[in-house]
């Protein structure tokens, strides 16, 4: 080889040398560089780092723990049998032989024609309608009130007041046409509706079935149930499979089929970079870290899996001082690290909590940034040879 072709090579591999650490490209920050950034400024405040072990996997779980509806709600009754205002009753009345309120007059073949018989019979009032009062009016018992009681104990109410007017009466009341016990059914339904409460005591899952249905699949969809001021979300996934969520509805619950398409984004040293969805009940890291292949052998830096998210601060370590930098909904910008080097960890990774719109990264290890170098600084090696030995 020439004096000119070593002198090319010497300055080719000095050159690519000192620009090293620049001119190989990356999939992203190093490991180090990110755990600076809780001493960087960006913006007006500190970036969080906490490091992920079972005692902040445990209290994320404590956190991200739905209220359930059997605990809140609780299991509920049949209520389709409480009358409400506006609602139609039909009233028959009966009183038995000889009638003195609601009998009539036969005429006996076998006595004169001046003697008659009294029977007992039954009447038929005219559907009655719970009034605004919440009252209903019968003939010789007078108003009786309706609204917020049971079929059974206007019954005895009607037969209270024409005891002592008709010769042993009865009653019956039945609920003809219910208008105050009602579900509202909405979201992503076939039908959006009004479901009728009867005595049979409609469960959740009841309600969404008259609806036609979802629209999505079950796993992305969350169930909302609003009942007065309070409002609760489970996946319908979970209600499902633990009955005791399917709980009894009561009048006028509003229930909301919601579509979730939760997705998570994975980056850096992975097998599978790109948005992945998962399902409304939920994800683990050791699940999200599956589903994505796990860590490119490779080029992972096994110290430097991260998770970027904007966290509630009340969840964040007490000792990891007072976040400054707020977004508007009251999150702060935090980065989980994982340090897949402990085998401890992998147990907390098994219940840390994946949210909707979380992003994994792993960084590239500095070994595989040295390789990329000998890779490259051969290659110039080699084609400059190749030039030497041409010249």
């Amino acid at each position: 080889m020439s004096i000119c072709a070593r002198k090319i090579i010497s300055l080719l591999l000095l050159s690519a040398a000192l620009s090293g650490c620049s001119a190989f490209g990356a999939s992203g920050p190093r490991a180090g560089t990110i755990m600076a950034a809780q001493h960087q400024r960006f913006e007006v405040a500190d970036i969080k780092v906490v490091d992920v072990d079972a005692a902040v996997a445990q209290r994320l779980v404590a956190a991200n723990r739905p209220l359930l509806f059997s605990e809140t709600l609780g299991e509920g009754r049949a209520s389709g049998t409480i009358v409400g205002r506006g609602d139609a009753l039909d009233v028959s009345l009966w009183e038995a032989p000889p009638a003195v309120l609601f009998g009539s007059m036969v005429a006996d073949s076998r006595v004169t024609s001046a003697t008659a018989l009294p029977v007992g019979r039954n009447i038929e009032l005219p559907e009655q309608v719970v009034d605004s009062s919440g009252r209903i009016t019968v003939p010789f018992a007078g108003s009786i009130p309706a609204a917020g009681r049971t079929t059974e104990q206007i019954q005895r109410d009607i037969v209270a007041r024409l005891t002592g007017k008709a010769h042993l009466p009865q009653a019956v009341v039945r609920l003809a046409r219910n208008v105050s016990s009602n579900v509202n059914v909405v979201g992503e339904v076939t039908n959006s509706t009004r479901v009728p409460l009867t005595a049979r005591g409609e469960r959740v899952l009841d309600v969404i079935a008259a609806a036609g249905g979802v629209k999505q699949p079950v796993a992305k969809v969350a169930i909302q149930i609003t009942r007065g001021p309070t409002v609760l979300t489970l996946p319908m996934e979970q209600i499902v499979r633990d009955s005791s969520q399917n709980i009894i509805l009561q009048p006028d619950d509003i229930v909301t089929a919601i579509y979730q398409p939760y997705t998570f984004t994975a980056l850096g040293a992975v097998r599978n970079n790109g948005e992945l969805p998962f399902e409304a009940v939920g994800l683990t890291l050791s699940q999200a870290l599956g589903r994505i292949g796990g860590l490119d052998d490779s080029r992972a830096d096994i110290r430097g899996a991260f998770i970027f998210r904007f966290e509630d601060p009340r969840l964040l370590p007490p000792t990891i001082g007072k976040p400054t930098l707020v977004a508007s909904n009251g999150r702060v910008p935090v980065i989980y690290r994982v340090d897949l080097r402990n085998p401890v960890t992998f147990f907390a990774a098994e219940s840390f909590p994946i949210k909707d719109k979380d992003i994994i990264y792993v960084s590239t290890a500095p070994a595989a940034d040295f390789q990329k170098f000998l890779n490259t600084v051969s290659s110039v090696a080699f084609s400059v040879i190749g030039i030497g030995q041409n010249l």
